[in-house]
């Protein structure tokens, strides 16, 4: 009895073990505050409650591997509706594969609780927002998926459903600058050094204007 006991601890120690290591090789690319939003649009009909033309997800907070977000959903009529849930990369509650482990490479595979072992296909790079961003691709029977790689964050999607076919794909973000988020640091800077001239040559002149008048009388 003691025997099985032992071999029963060990067990659950092991299996404790090895989920441990597994989350530890967890990357999550995204923290709190993080947002994303997403034009959504369709050919074909989608049934009532499927119909959503705009989506923002944004993270609440971030323990470990437990992402908690808050998902808004906008409909044609301009109704929206919003979904709360904890999603978790190392036991694969993903929902809609929204965020998985971030810096993954083709080849690599990740958790799904409702697909399984997901294969990511291939890499390459692509422009969102303006910006240049590796990417990563994996696709299934229904549905085809394109991520960013150093958030693992979705930033377009295929869905392939019966009556219609919806395709989603980033809109605005504040996880990396936009073509519409300019910065005008350098602008300023340069600004600042040319008043800073002017002014200086200002005063030269007034200084020599004075000497200059000084010797006349």
């Amino acid at each position: 009895m003691l025997r099985k006991l032992a071999g029963l601890v060990i067990a659950f120690l092991v299996v404790l073990s090895l989920a441990s290591a597994v989350s530890a090789d967890l990357s999550v690319g995204v923290k709190k505050g993080d947002w994303i939003e997403y034009l959504v649009t369709y050919t074909g009909t989608p049934g009532q409650g499927h119909d959503i033309n705009w989506a923002r997800m944004e993270v609440v907070d971030v323990q470990g591997t437990n992402i908690s977000v808050s998902i808004t959903s906008r409909y044609p009529n301009g109704s929206t509706e919003v979904f709360n849930s904890t999603l978790n990369l190392a036991t694969g509650k993903l929902i809609d594969d929204f965020i998985i482990p971030a810096n993954l490479n083709a080849g690599d595979t990740f958790l799904d609780q409702n697909l399984g072992n997901v294969t990511i296909n291939s890499s390459d790079q692509q422009t969102y927002l303006g910006a240049n961003r590796a990417v990563l691709h994996a696709s299934t029977s229904q549905n085809t998926y394109v991520w960013d790689q150093a958030t693992g964050v979705s930033v377009e999607g295929t869905s392939q459903q019966p009556d219609y076919t919806m395709h989603t794909i980033v809109e605005a973000t504040n996880m990396w600058q936009s073509q519409h988020d300019y910065d005008f640091t350098p602008l300023l800077l340069a600004a600042a050094v040319l008043v800073f001239v002017i002014a200086g040559l200002a005063v030269y002149a007034m200084r020599h204007k004075k000497k200059a008048t000084s010797k006349v009388t």
